[in-house]
């Protein structure tokens, strides 16, 4: 397991979503996890939120990767968001973030999680997919390039 396309779904793909902060789009983001994955909201975006407040998960040019690992999963599971108006995220180079890639993962496999965590970002930090994933019209759109290999 180490392309995108193994755990992220057309269905868990968000264009233009609004959100007037990073904690409220971090709550979002992870409700809508939580019920996707029929696991408790509240715990699902606590070990997000606590995962943010150890350091940002901007990574740079307009990108962040928010993630955590839950004991109740039992598989990865992403969910991918570009926004309709960028947010400051406190990110490695100040730039505010418009794609926002959340990582759950299962807390028993922390290897597992750096070999995700490095294919998105290899996947993200190319300017030209960048522009791709700014330009789609639509989340199927925005799928198709996540999910490209």
């Amino acid at each position: 397991m180490g392309a995108v396309a193994d755990f992220l779904s057309p269905e868990d793909v968000f264009v233009d979503l609004v959100a007037p902060d990073k904690q409220r789009l971090l709550q979002v983001l992870a409700y809508r996890a939580a019920n996707r994955l029929g696991l408790d909201e509240n715990l699902v975006a606590a070990d997000v939120l606590a995962r943010e407040a150890l350091g940002s998960t901007g990574v740079g040019q307009g990108v962040a990767i928010p993630h955590a690992r839950l004991r109740a999963l039992q598989k990865p599971f992403a969910m991918a968001a570009r926004l309709k108006r960028p947010l400051d995220f406190d990110a490695i180079d100040g730039e505010p973030v418009d794609v926002v890639f959340l990582l759950l993962m299962p807390e028993d496999q922390a290897s597992a999680q750096m070999n995700l965590m490095a294919a998105v970002a290899r996947k993200l930090r190319t300017s030209d997919t960048l522009l791709s994933i700014r330009k789609a019209t639509d989340t199927a759109a925005l799928c198709v390039i996540l999910t490209a290999a």
